[in-house]
């Protein structure tokens, strides 16, 4: 039995609905992260599965606790965790020229934070790392290219932060797991299967 309670006809059948539909995406969510998890600590037992914030809308907390019951962790649960610059935000600063021209200030402006900055771009990444950013998360890239990029990266920069992200899920996790980062950034556990959980009402002598 994973849950039971009591109360009147008109409480029951108020509340056992919505709470089994609950349970069903919850517990699909923490089954798929799971899983996934399991696949990729068996290639590599130090690499994290993180997940984006992109689960869906008025659902934050439920999706963030079913990841975490699975094994996972949120890679940001807000904006203001880390500073983690994408390549929309560099085309708004006149690119990336800028952007290196930004980042000694963007350092001593937020002491505490960590700056990371997204590309697919190897040279960019040891460029932007010599100018003092914490680490890169590689975009879109696929997992040979992100080996060879970071394997060269740890040999200058071994305290450096390194995630993978874009497109990774399940089905190609354990590929990933063998690039050397640190942590693999998914958004696919969110569309996980609900579960099929069975609910039995019974009616108690009074």
């Amino acid at each position: 039995m994973l849950i039971s309670g009591s109360g009147s006809a008109r409480q029951l059948h108020t509340v056992w609905k919505a709470a089994q539909n609950v349970l069903d995406h919850c517990s699909g969510i923490a089954t798929k992260t799971r899983n996934m998890v399991d696949a990729v600590q068996r290639v590599n037992k130090n690499m994290m599965v993180l997940t984006t914030r992109k689960n869906f809308p008025g659902a934050k907390k439920l999706s963030i606790y079913a990841i975490l019951s699975g094994g996972a962790m949120p890679h940001r649960l807000g904006l203001s965790e880390t500073v983690l610059i994408f390549e929309q935000h560099v085309s708004m600063i006149g690119g990336y020229a800028e952007l290196k021209k930004m980042l000694p200030a963007m350092k001593k402006q937020c002491p505490e934070k960590k700056i990371l900055i997204e590309t697919n771009e190897p040279e960019l990444a040891e460029e932007f790392l010599s100018l003092g950013a914490d680490g890169i998360q590689f975009d879109k890239m696929n997992a040979k290219d992100i080996n060879h990029t970071a394997t060269s990266i740890r040999r200058l920069y071994p305290q450096s932060i390194l995630l993978a992200a874009g497109g990774i899920h399940p089905g190609n996790a354990t590929e990933y797991a063998n690039t050397g980062v640190d942590g693999l950034v998914t958004t696919s556990l969110y569309t996980a299967s609900p579960l099929d959980i069975g609910v039995k009402i019974s009616i108690k002598d009074c």
